[in-house]
């Protein structure tokens, strides 16, 4: 294969470009990294060495300061709720799988907790988007409050790792009797306590008694299971089918049960004693000392079972069912059936200290405070083990939230199944990517250790594995995700060098995927959109530390296939997550499109390209994403418990946006939250090395309020604006001399007008849209330059039905707020100026900018997060020929594919004068007469009312 530029030139970059956060700063091949000390991150902040094959890059957070405006209105929300949650909820997940005490922190919920969605199968990913977010937040500004939440939770995955690596330990808490312990399983810990094969000793009778303090409402959840398997067993659950205890025993299977059950829940949270007796075919359950129920026909006795393989108190035969969330005290089995009265003794002292004594075949105190076994006190030495249900890490790098078994099971999987496993590696890509962020804005050295370990983990998981079956995982949907790993694990690689790392992130090559895109042959229709997005931007860093052509191609190609063709207008993809046919926009507009994820993942995807060719289309979509659906994802409220963030934009009629989607803890709110904390990560860029004559570039791609320190410059590059409320910035430099050239992003949509002035000195260049200014010269302290960008009120035509429009002015979204459900009919070209802007036929909203009027329907930005009902497209209506506000009387004919004279007429806007668009009218016209779409009479009609109208220029 063809090979790119060979990856030997080494600059020094922070996170902001590679993950987010650190600063960027170049340095010589082989030479020590030199820091922005402006920057807000410690001075020996690591950094991730700068792609050879990037052109430009970009500063870290830390270097650009947000000024004043509604970036900084939206992150503040973001800053807020990131300083005021706990960060102790978020490694709950983590320490309950490591069986570690959790200080009484609660879980999120929803999909990072057990009861979330698929079982909680994705927990753990939210806590790697919330050091994300914690990292871009101090790098951003400096708060050593957001370091603080990161070196707790640091450390406590530290632990966390820690424990994973030893055979489980007991976890002690206070038991029934005062001055007692027991030995409490944290619900998600997966664990149990193993006795040995001989407790029951043949017995033809049996008590089995026990304290129990269950922690969570869990159906099926046992207290005691002995068995072989499904088959043969007997059991004692804390609740069964109907929330009661439940004790049954069988030789074959649950239809053969006989069955004790309980008349009243065990209440959570609170200690309770149970006790079964079985003798002379009666069985008798007790709760709390008091018979609960009875039942004279069980002819089966542990004796009549034989002997069984498992003896387990905690975990149950059936996989399905959830281990005991709880602790047990005084657990005691004797080879006799106790009296009522000695069974109620039991409630009022340990059984040691009663009349029947401790038990005879088995006696457990849980008096440990260490360790994993516990002694029994019966004389016989049955000490029992406490085990893992999964056994433990195949790898000492392992971390996770949850047991191995995710990554063991999908590498046998055929077909997808997300309540069975659901995308680990995905989960595994956001823990990773948040240590990453956390080394590098803190320079934490746990978070780094913790970062290789999982990758060295997953090397060895998956470098055994046949080729085929690799690429049948990463081909499932949902299962097989993996997010943005790649791009992590090539980030890793940079600062390790390890080449096994490198090794491993080529691992997750999906080459069917890969090789199409390359031959740029679209095979996106059906993919699920935000599991293929970010690939892209993996295997252009593979191409950074590869130089292997066809991931480069593959990621421009695809990015075509994606920008426009599968793209809304609010810069959102995605119709229910998934991809259909191109240009198919109008016709999919519903209450689920344009998934928030996919948007953070393309804005990445674009500026990713863009360091390796600077195409100003890579910037005008993240203009587009980042002022439109971004902005508009994030709700304008705060919110102690929540980031506010959406899931899916609605684009159909009426759409109202939820703010709080599906059961909390999503993927979106968590892009959100990074998202929202690094607005200004693509404002400014650098050229990676002098060009043109040696003095390098200065890249100005986004109009937004804020402050460039470019140490090595030894400038500052301030940008005083209200973009988009102003239609234009000033930009201020101040320091020593520097001779740089300034590149200003000339908006594609910028039809005419934009204009730069250098110390209010008009400047010549190239103001073409679609492309960059520039402006060399040495910059002295406080040069300014005033940059003049136009807006007009304009629309964008959906490309399978042109007549399906959104109104924007300049690179702001309009949405029309109406509770109605169907496209509202507008006609627009009633009062139309010669520029072709669309705002005469408006009436602007006093004391509300960018809020627009057209009779009775009030439009606003879409970035605006509210709660309206909003049309972000409408149905285009002019169902006459209008100019300047008469009517010619004369129907507006439209061509096949519906391109109305009217749309033909307003095309070729800017018009100089009048005279000039009445001459064109009547070129147009003339032509439309020739094609039998228009009448000579009509035509006169049409022209003469061109004629007599007023416009605005």
């Amino acid at each position: 294969m063809a090979s790119g530029p060979a990856p030997a030139r080494r600059t020094v970059l922070g996170a902001a470009l590679l993950g987010t956060v650190a600063a960027f700063t170049p340095g010589a091949a082989g030479a020590a990294p030199r820091h922005v000390t402006a920057a807000p991150t410690a001075p020996t902040a690591p950094a991730v060495p700068v792609p050879a094959a990037w052109t430009v890059r970009p500063f870290g957070l830390g270097e650009v300061a947000l000024g004043a405006g509604v970036f900084a209105d939206k992150r503040r929300l973001m800053l807020d709720f990131a300083r005021g949650y706990d960060e102790n909820r978020l490694v709950q997940v983590f320490r309950a799988n490591a069986g570690l005490g959790t200080g009484g922190a609660v879980a999120p919920g929803g999909w990072e907790g057990l009861d979330g969605e698929a079982n909680g199968n994705l927990r753990g990913h939210f806590t790697g988007h919330f050091l994300s977010m914690l990292a871009q937040a101090h790098a951003s500004t400096g708060d050593e409050a957001y370091a603080k939440k990161i070196r707790t939770m640091v450390g406590a995955l530290h632990d966390v790792r820690a424990a994973l690596r030893e055979d489980p330990a007991v976890l002690s808490v206070p038991g029934w009797f005062p001055g007692s312990t027991a030995a409490s399983h944290v619900r998600g810990s997966y664990r149990y306590v193993d006795l040995p094969g001989d407790v029951l000793d043949g017995a033809a009778e049996l008590t089995f008694a026990a304290w129990v303090r269950p922690e969570h409402a869990d159906d099926w959840a046992r207290v005691f299971d002995f068995g072989d398997d499904t088959t043969r067993y007997l059991y004692l659950a804390a609740r069964g089918a109907k929330g009661r205890p439940r004790f049954a025993i069988t030789t074959s299977g649950a239809g053969g049960e006989q069955v004790l059950e309980g008349a009243a829940a065990l209440p959570v949270g609170e200690w309770s004693h149970l006790a079964v007796t079985l003798a002379g075919g009666t069985g008798t359950l007790y709760v709390d000392g008091v018979e609960a129920a009875r039942n004279t026909a069980m002819s089966l006795t542990p004796a009549a079972l034989g002997t069984l393989r498992d003896h387990w108190l905690g975990r149950s035969h059936y996989a399905a069912d959830p281990t005991f969330a709880g602790a047990f005290d005084e657990v005691h089995l004797w080879d006799e059936a106790l009296a009522p009265d000695a069974v109620a003794e039991l409630r009022r002292r340990p059984a040691a200290e009663t009349a029947a004594g401790a038990g005879n075949l088995a006696a457990y105190a849980f008096d440990e405070t260490e360790g994993g076994t516990f002694a029994d006190a019966s004389g016989r030495a049955r000490h029992a083990t406490l085990r893992r249900t999964w056994g433990g890490p195949s790898h000492p790098g392992f971390l996770a939230a949850y047991p191995e078994t995710q990554f063991i099971t999908l590498e046998s999987m055929t077909s997808s199944d997300y309540t069975v496993v659901w995308a680990p590696y995905y989960t595994a890509h956001k823990i990773l990517r948040g240590l990453l962020d956390a080394h590098l804005a803190t320079g934490d050295a746990r978070a780094l250790d913790l970062a290789e370990g999982m990758c060295d983990w997953m090397h060895s998981r998956l470098s055994p594995l046949p080729e085929a079956t690799r690429q049948r995982m990463w081909a499932l949907f949902s299962s097989g995700e993996f997010g943005g790993i790649v791009e992590a694990i090539c980030d890793l690689h940079a600062l390790s060098g390890n080449p096994e790392h490198l090794a491993l992130a080529r691992l997750f090559d999906l080459d069917k995927l890969i090789d199409a895109c390359a031959a740029g042959e679209d095979v996106l229709k059906g993919l699920h959109a935000n599991q293929h997005i970010p690939v892209f931007t993996g295997l252009l860093r593979l191409y950074d530390e590869t130089g292997e052509r066809r991931y480069l191609d593959a990621a421009r190609n695809f990015w075509e296939m994606v920008v426009p063709p599968r793209m809304y207008a609010i810069g959102g993809t995605s119709d229910r997550e998934f991809w259909g046919e191109r240009e198919a926009v109008a016709g999919t507009l519903g209450d689920a499109n344009a998934e928030t994820c996919c948007a953070y993942n393309l804005l990445k995807l674009s500026r990713t390209l863009f360091f390796h060719d600077q195409r100003p289309q890579y910037m005008d979509y993240y203009e587009r994403a980042l002022y439109n659906q971004v902005l508009g994802s994030k709700q304008d409220a705060a919110d102690a418990e929540k980031p506010l963030v959406t899931y899916f934009v609605g684009l159909a009629p009426g759409h109202v946006r939820d703010y709080t989607p599906k059961a909390g803890t999503t993927c979106c709110e968590g892009t959100g939250m990074e998202s929202a904390t690094k607005y200004q990560d693509s404002v400014y860029f650098t050229t990676t090395a002098g060009d043109g004559d040696g003095r390098g570039a200065l890249y100005v791609n986004l109009y937004m309020p804020s402050k460039l320190t470019w140490a090595e410059r030894g400038v500052t590059v301030t940008q005083t604006t209200g973009y988009p409320y102003e239609q234009g910035t000033t930009l201020t430099v101040r320091g020593r001399a520097a001779a740089f050239e300034l590149r200003l992003r000339v908006p594609s949509w910028s039809a005419d007008g934009f204009t730069v002035e250098v110390n209010g000195r008009p400047v010549t260049g190239d103001a073409r849209p679609g492309g960059y200014f520039s402006v060399t010269r040495t910059w002295r302290d406080g040069d300014t330059v005033r940059v003049a960008v136009p807006f007009r009120l304009r629309t964008e035509q959906a490309p399978d039905d042109p007549r399906v429009q959104t109104l924007f002015h300049g690179p702001v979204a309009l949405a029309a707020r109406d509770a109605r459900k169907e496209l509202l009919r507008m006609g627009l070209h009633r009062n139309t100026a010669l520029s072709g802007d669309l705002l005469p036929t408006f009436t602007p909203v006093p004391g509300r900018p960018l809020h627009f009027a057209l009779g009775e329907i009030e439009f606003a930005p879409f970035a605006e997060g509210t709660e309206h009902p909003t049309h972000v497209y409408f149905r285009r209506d002019e169902p006459r020929v209008v100019f300047g506000g008469l009517d010619s009387g004369v129907a507006n004919p439209a061509r096949t594919g519906g391109r109305t004279l009217l749309d033909e007429v307003w095309a070729a806007a800017p018009f100089r004068d009048k005279g000039a668009l009445v001459a064109h009218v009547g070129a147009t016209t003339k032509k439309w007469v020739a094609d039998g779409l228009l009448s000579a009479a009509d035509r006169t009609t049409v022209i003469g009312t061109a004629r007599r109208a007023t416009y605005v220029r």
